[in-house]
């Protein structure tokens, strides 16, 4: 499999919610092969570390990892004030979710507000913290992530499928209100991607074959199939691209 090159990302300032692992991290090490200037925030600090290690060598700019709570709203300003000290930032990619599955009847007001902070309401405000810088600048790029699971009504996922419906609504309100700004917007759907954990997780020979009947391509979707779009996204080649979902799931209805 080849990989487009894009000019358009050399040197950008790039930062990556959840860039640690799982899809997350195929999209730190995408935009560290473009040669862009990538800060990644996650809680998990041993995947983080041996990442950053590891994309460091040879790189054009040596990835920096920040150890953040997103569910800690003032943690999160702290480390993207202290990101912005550099200068502004060209683009940001909400990644960071969990998919924790449960019963309706497991949801208290507690985990419901604790699933809002983990998958949809950080997204907002690592967006506000990033808009001044990019206001000034006249362009920037946001890219949010949303996920198939509401599209297809998957089972005991309530609040993470409400989360996600959420995104997209929120996406094409940003992305309205800060296109006078030259300010894109967008979201990424993917399907049912290959991550390590989802393999844990439920990697049996039933699953798969569920997975792929009702994929129009017969072929499990990967991390860097879905780092390709960001890429695409967030590049000078999609200029023209905001407010609207962007899917990667091989055609999964």
């Amino acid at each position: 499999m080849t990989h487009a090159i894009y000019p358009s990302l050399q040197g950008k300032r790039v930062i990556v919610t959840g860039g640690g692992s799982g899809i997350g991290a195929a999209i730190t090490e995408a935009f560290v092969r473009q040669g862009a200037q990538v800060s990644f925030l996650d809680i998990a600090e041993t995947d983080s570390r041996a990442l950053e290690q590891s994309l460091a060598e040879g790189a054009t700019h040596a990835p920096k990892f920040y150890k953040c709570d997103l569910t800690n709203l003032d943690q999160l300003k702290a480390t993207l004030a202290e990101i912005q000290n550099a200068g502004p930032v060209d683009v940001l990619v909400n990644n960071a979710a969990n998919d924790d599955r449960h019963t309706i009847e497991q949801i208290t007001p507690e985990y419901w507000d604790n699933r809002m902070a983990v998958n949809l309401r950080h997204m907002f405000f690592a967006s506000q913290a990033v808009v001044p810088g990019m206001k000034q600048q006249r362009s920037g790029a946001i890219i949010n992530f949303g996920s198939i699971s509401w599209h297809v009504a998957l089972p005991e996922l309530l609040m993470y499928q409400t989360a996600k419906a959420g995104i997209e609504g929120m996406t094409r309100s940003l992305a309205r209100d800060l296109g006078e700004h030259n300010i894109r917007v967008t979201c990424v759907v993917p399907g049912g991607v290959r991550t390590e954990r989802q393999m844990r997780l439920w990697h049996n020979p039933e699953e798969e074959a569920r997975i792929l009947s009702q994929q129009c391509l017969k072929e499990r979707v990967d991390p860097p199939h879905v780092a390709a779009m960001v890429l695409f996204l967030a590049s000078d080649d999609g200029r023209m691209c905001t407010s609207h979902e962007y899917f990667v799931d091989a055609g999964w209805r």
